[in-house]
């Protein structure tokens, strides 16, 4: 059987954020015949509520604990002056589908431009209308991706993406998962540096090889 990398992710995680440009280098160096699949594992329920202070507050210290591990990664804090945070993650996620519903290549795009939304604009990617307004920057069409955001179907695949985590045992975010003839393995995240990712991916390639 063909090798499938899965990457599991939330476009609102943070340490998904931090991982990216690590992510990046390490697709790209990736042996052509491995499969790269992206799975969406849902971070947090929909929410109407504003986040509790206290959760705020472990949140922006965990984007400082980020900035201080990851090199060269930001945030623009004033995120939680500028907007009423919710700890509501899916409708970015679904957000996601509905993109990739207009082409496959809306899904990395879709993602990033949340996260940059998210992260470096101070916006709100938890409200639709902000996810709408992104859709359309990045030039999707916004009658579709609206209509589509809506929908059940878009509802239904989110569903079976985030069960399909699970049954990777995808219990946190980032997070990789080789698949070959001999099962599940999970790939140790480094945040640095994606050789040490890469090699022991390779290692596991030609171990199922003998």
């Amino acid at each position: 059987m063909k090798a499938i990398l899965y990457y599991i992710h939330d476009p609102m995680c943070s340490w998904c954020w931090g991982f990216t440009w690590t992510l990046n280098k390490l697709l790209h160096a990736l042996p052509k015949d491995i499969e790269i699949r992206r799975l969406l594992g849902g971070l947090a329920a929909d929410s109407d509520e504003p986040m509790p202070e206290l959760m705020r507050q472990q949140i922006k210290s965990n984007w400082l604990r980020i900035e201080d591990t990851i090199s060269g990664v930001k945030f623009n804090f004033d995120f939680w002056e500028k907007t009423t945070p919710r700890r509501s993650t899916y409708p970015a996620c679904r957000a996601v589908i509905a993109a990739r519903m207009q082409g496959e290549k809306y899904d990395v795009l879709m993602t990033n431009a949340i996260q940059r939304a998210y992260y470096l604009e101070a916006r709100n990617p938890s409200n639709n209308t902000t996810l709408i307004e992104i859709a359309n920057e990045i030039g999707l069409s916004g009658f579709d991706f609206e209509k589509n955001l809506m929908s059940e179907e878009t509802d239904k695949i989110f569903k079976l993406e985030v069960n399909q985590a699970r049954e990777l045992y995808a219990e946190s975010f980032p997070n990789l998962v080789l698949k070959t003839e001999a099962g599940l393995i999970s790939i140790h995240i480094d945040y640095n540096n994606y050789k040490i990712m890469l090699d022991e991916i390779r290692a596991h390639l030609k171990s199922n090889q003998q």
